[in-house]
């Protein structure tokens, strides 16, 4: 079993800050078992990157990541876990495929930009019904629940957890409608705070936000929903095929899966998702607070659904913006540009950035408004 030792000494001091929305900072001590373990995986002779994903050295990585996993998120032992190809976006049309179920329609929340997404892909197999949409705002808020127009005979309702381009996150589990299954993205706050996993059908995250490098996929999905997919899904897209195949009815993003082994293990150090919840509540106040009591930068969201991942702000001067983020890249605060669908400025808290480096994004901000103001 691999230790994630967190007292490993690093120059840590002599890296940068990276709030990119993703793929997204790593925590150094797991790069650094990385590093350690890249030539020689325990004794091995073999690197991660090489084995043979049917080995048993990989199918012990497989397995207590798994493990890992269900032990952070308490996941009941009826759902299956997934660790897949294709990133989040190939869930846009795996949900559809495989629950609908003979159904012709399916409920939709929109708010934000991957909404749009999932939306966009699901209407190419059913009928999609918008139950609530934020857009007319802007995407700075979540309609109020008792305003959503369910679909009672819907197959699912689906919604974005977190929204990392608005930077607008559900702080409540949303209620179905009759028998309606629940279904998230929560590709950007998976692991970042306490989730009750018994509330849906399935829940699925691209890795490269809180899990670990891009090209992994995490699917969980209860197991009485499988194997009702519909007759044109290609064999991949059948999460019955895949859990039937341990995850491996081809060849799984390998190196992936090790990292997000490794991310889960030093998650379990730190004292599991509610340790990490705090420290990520702590993070956020402290930014939404420099914010706030600034005459110098503004954040859009309704303070009810602000998201704690991702923060966007701008400045009220906006000819200062491109001053503002060449100045943050010199003093090694990196990946503070917004998405270029939105523009200014976004910091990304996911749970490897530190509270320390939140605390020199805050003094940046603080000094570079002394600086500027007229």
């Amino acid at each position: 079993m691999t230790e994630v030792k967190t007292n490993i000494e690093l120059d840590t001091d002599l890296r940068p800050h990276n709030f990119g929305a993703g793929p997204a900072a790593l925590p150094p001590a797991v790069l650094k078992v990385a590093q350690q373990e890249m030539l020689d995986w325990h004794g091995s002779g073999m690197s991660v990157m090489e084995m043979s994903h049917r080995g048993k050295e990989f199918g012990q990585i497989a397995e207590e990541s798994e493990a890992d996993l269900r032990e952070l998120l308490n996941i009941p032992a009826n759902y299956k876990v997934l660790f897949l190809q294709g990133g989040a976006t190939s869930q846009f049309a795996m949900v559809p495929f495989n629950l609908l179920r003979g159904k012709a329609t399916a409920d939709y929340v929109n708010t934000g930009f991957w909404s749009e997404r999932a939306i966009a892909e699901a209407k190419k197999y059913c009928t999609v019904k918008i139950v609530a949409s934020g857009e007319s705002g802007k995407y700075r808020d979540i309609p109020e629940p008792s305003s959503w127009q369910h679909d009672s005979q819907a197959a699912y309702l689906h919604y974005t957890a977190n929204e990392t381009i608005h930077g607008v996150e559900f702080h409540h589990t949303p209620e179905v409608a009759g028998d309606q299954l629940l279904v998230s993205d929560m590709s950007s706050n998976i692991l970042s705070a306490a989730v009750e996993v018994s509330k849906f059908a399935l829940i699925y995250a691209g890795a490269q936000k809180n899990i670990g490098p891009s090209g992994l996929t995490i699917v969980i999905v209860r197991e009485d929903l499988l194997g009702q997919v519909v007759p044109f899904a290609p064999s991949l897209f059948d999460y019955k095929t895949l859990a039937a195949n341990g995850s491996m009815a081809n060849t799984p993003p390998t190196y992936g899966w090790y990292i997000a082994g490794l991310v889960l293990k030093w998650l379990k150090e730190k004292g599991g998702v509610e340790a990490i919840a705090a420290l990520n509540k702590q993070k956020a106040e402290l930014l939404y607070r420099t914010i706030d009591q600034s005459d110098f930068y503004v954040n859009p969201v309704a303070i009810s659904c602000r998201s704690r991942m991702n923060i966007p702000f701008t400045l009220k001067d906006p000819t200062l913006e491109k001053p503002f983020l060449q100045e943050a890249t010199a003093a090694g605060l990196l990946g503070l540009a917004g998405h270029r669908a939105v523009g200014g400025m976004r910091a990304s808290l996911y749970n490897a950035v530190t509270l320390d480096a939140v605390q020199a994004l805050t003094n940046f901000m603080s000094d570079f408004a002394a600086a500027h103001k007229k």
